[in-house]
């Protein structure tokens, strides 16, 4: 009889957050797929789980090793697949390996428990009712423009992940993709230096524009407000009548992306094509 995979969520952290039935799982099964071996052995020891066998599963190898875990399994050995902090395959390693092991007809149990998104949305102060939740943006170029042009005139809240240190790009980057908005910057999430920095778009660049946040970082977003998305022609207009009045085109750009529902970018470039 085949054995079950089970995908444990664990601390983003505080310990205190692990669920009895997360340390009755890791307890009871035959070993435990981790995304960093050397940092799960440190939570299951503070927990006086020990003599398991761990497997590596880092992101990177996933593909590779998956089918090893799941060989296991099938054999009748029952593997918790726990990451380094939250939810398995949310941003972290096991979509492949759930999907593998959907397509070999093994049983995949969640047991559930913190997740960074969840935490930051829940306490934003944003609209919770919908929400869009983008993972970590590809780093630049075309892949980046499109997918903050893809969601630009959604009206869910938009969540995403960052590095603290590309956190002040990426703001300017939603500001001038989404125009201004209300956001949300949540820190530490959990631990003890735990911050919530709540404002627009505008401001919360500037202030990480020179100021380095640290510890992992959730970015949250309103969705679009606007009654309908303009057309082209009344784009040009407004564009064309601001330009006329003197003002400068990436502030305007900006202003004319949040009324009428359209990217920053977008704006922009149509701008520039009529100032040629």
């Amino acid at each position: 009889m085949a054995g079950t995979l089970y995908l444990v969520a664990t601390p983003i952290g505080n310990l205190g957050d692990i669920s009895v039935r997360a340390l009755e799982t890791l307890r009871a099964v035959a070993f435990i797929a981790c995304e960093d071996t050397r940092h799960s052995r440190v939570l299951l020891d503070h927990f006086g789980i020990g003599g398991k066998d761990l497997v590596s599963l880092p992101a990177f190898a996933e593909g590779q090793r998956a089918g090893r875990i799941l060989d296991r399994i099938a054999g009748g050995e029952d593997c918790a697949l726990i990451t380094d902090a939250g939810s398995p395959a949310i941003s972290d390693p096991g979509e492949r390996l759930v999907a593998e092991a959907l397509e070999r007809d093994l049983t995949v149990v969640p047991v559930p428990g913190a997740t960074a998104l969840i935490s930051a949305l829940s306490a934003s102060g944003l609209p919770t009712g919908r929400f869009h939740f983008l993972g970590f943006l590809p780093r630049k170029g075309p892949e980046r423009r499109a997918m903050l042009e893809e969601v630009a005139a959604l009206s869910a809240t938009l969540v995403l992940y960052e590095s603290p240190r590309r956190l002040g790009e990426t703001l300017q980057d939603l500001l001038e993709a989404w125009g201004e908005r209300r956001g949300c910057v949540a820190r530490e999430l959990t631990k003890l230096h735990e911050e919530f920095v709540r404002g627009s778009l505008t401001e919360l660049s500037a202030r990480y524009a020179t100021e380095e946040a640290r510890g992992e970082v959730v970015v949250m977003v309103e969705g679009r407000t606007g009654e309908r998305r303009w057309s082209e022609d009344e784009l040009r207009r407004a564009l064309e009548e601001g330009l006329a009045r003197g003002e400068k085109l990436k502030p305007l750009s900006t202003e004319l992306a949040r009324r009428a529902g359209w990217s920053g970018q977008d704006v922009y470039r149509l701008g520039l094509s009529l100032k040629r």
